[in-house]
């Protein structure tokens, strides 16, 4: 009895537990969590039972969200020694870089996440180094070979600020920028960044906003996976901060849109970045619009994308003489008039990763079905033209900047 009674004032002391009159109750809820490679424990605040949204605590601790699942599916799990759970939270992110990764580093700028990820990675017997402070200020000096994060992206205006989890108070998305831009410097050679967040859209291209990020010597895959309205984007988040029903719910609402329109915010573009410290001279930016459903996981397509880059930029002799093989998980798709003697579309169609699709045309077609790793680029597309009836060398200078991106993205590999 007295060491229950202990335990019992432990844990009233450390604010997991409340007392209420003569009762006692959990102030944090303790799940199961896991996927495939992992299986564990997270100690977060409690989700409303009844789905209704209330009022989070200013140091409210998310536990399993849709978004910290969503990132951990964007992780490569290649191993690496040392990886960064930048804005930990509960730690979540930290259980599944343990399968993978020799040393974590876990930052959160709330206390009380720390003390829940400490619980959190504590039950799950996972190593972890928690430390305190805000982004890369409890890392200085060092460097990664991953750094994954779910940053508080919410661009709300700054008398709004106050939910650690989600809000940080930086200018619009100032602290986006600043996680983009400011890990070059805590990126080891060849480190990647894996980040999941949301951006202002503006009358500048968002292509070029984001471009402006990246460090130097980084390539970067950016997907703008949704566009919202400054109206739905402020509805969602107040929501999310329990405000729907109140009486400053219409304050807050046209203030959030006052300080959209004060900086030119016309949309809000949600998706995810990857950055690779990769060194190049001529690094590769590719940012794409992309709604389109993928293959989860796509930590692996982030990955391959980055390593498939230097395959891609290969001089030119050197590509032909290659011998390359269709990806195993690609398909061709045929659409037409039912009894047609010829389709009137073919498609190749990616059943993993991205899920990326191409029309190509007869000529690359016929090259890109022959390439089963025997011969050389340069042989096949001789071959065709041959049967074509056009000239190789003007056949070869038509189809090698196609050829050069279907490397890029993952459906030619080197055989």
């Amino acid at each position: 009895m007295r060491d229950l009674l202990s335990v019992t004032d432990a844990l009233l002391a450390a604010g997991l537990l409340v007392a209420e009159g003569d009762q006692l109750r959990a102030d944090v809820e303790i799940k199961p969590y896991g996927d495939d490679d992992f299986a564990g424990w997270i100690c977060a605040d409690p989700t409303p039972l009844d789905g209704r949204p209330s009022r989070p605590r200013p140091d409210f601790v998310l536990g399993a969200s849709p978004a910290s699942t969503t990132l951990a599916q964007l992780i490569p799990r290649q191993h690496v020694g040392s990886a960064l759970d930048l804005g930990t939270g509960c730690g979540i992110q930290a259980l599944h870089l343990s399968a993978h990764c020799d040393r974590i580093v876990a930052t959160d700028l709330n206390p009380r996440a720390l003390e829940l990820a400490r619980i959190t990675t504590g039950l799950s017997e996972v190593s972890a180094e928690l430390r305190l402070g805000s982004l890369y200020e409890p890392v200085a000096g060092e460097r990664f070979d991953l750094i994954v994060t779910n940053p508080p992206y919410v661009m709300s205006p700054p008398q709004h600020s106050g939910l650690v989890y989600r809000e940080g108070t930086e200018t619009g998305d100032g602290l986006m920028r600043r996680v983009v831009a400011e890990a070059t410097a805590q990126l080891n050679p060849g480190g990647t960044l894996i980040v999941l967040g949301n951006w202002a859209i503006t009358d500048q291209p968002w292509q070029e906003r984001l471009a402006e990020w990246i460090g130097e010597g980084c390539d970067a895959l950016v997907l703008q996976r949704e566009v919202l309205d400054p109206y739905e984007y402020v509805e969602l988040w107040l929501a999310d901060a329990g405000l729907v029903g109140s009486p400053e719910y219409a304050t807050r609402y046209a203030e959030w849109l006052d300080y959209f329109a004060a900086l030119g915010i016309t949309e809000v573009g949600m998706g995810w970045l990857a950055v690779r410290n990769t060194g190049r001279a001529q690094p590769e930016l590719r940012f794409e619009e992309w709604p389109h459903a993928v293959h989860q996981p796509v930590g692996a397509a982030f990955a391959a994308f980055f390593d498939a880059v230097t395959d891609a930029r290969r001089a030119t002799e050197d590509l032909l003489a290659t011998h390359w093989r269709l990806h195993p998980k690609v398909i061709q798709e045929t659409l037409g008039v039912p009894g047609a003697a010829d389709p009137q579309h073919l498609v190749l169609r990616q059943q993993y990763g991205f899920g990326r699709a191409l029309e190509p045309g007869t000529a690359l077609a016929a090259v890109v079905g022959a390439c089963d790793g025997d011969l050389s680029l340069a042989v096949l597309i001789e071959a065709v033209a041959s049967i074509v009836e056009v000239d190789g060398v003007e056949l070869r200078a038509e189809l090698l900047p196609a050829l050069r991106r279907l490397v890029s993205d993952g459906f030619l590999l080197p055989a």
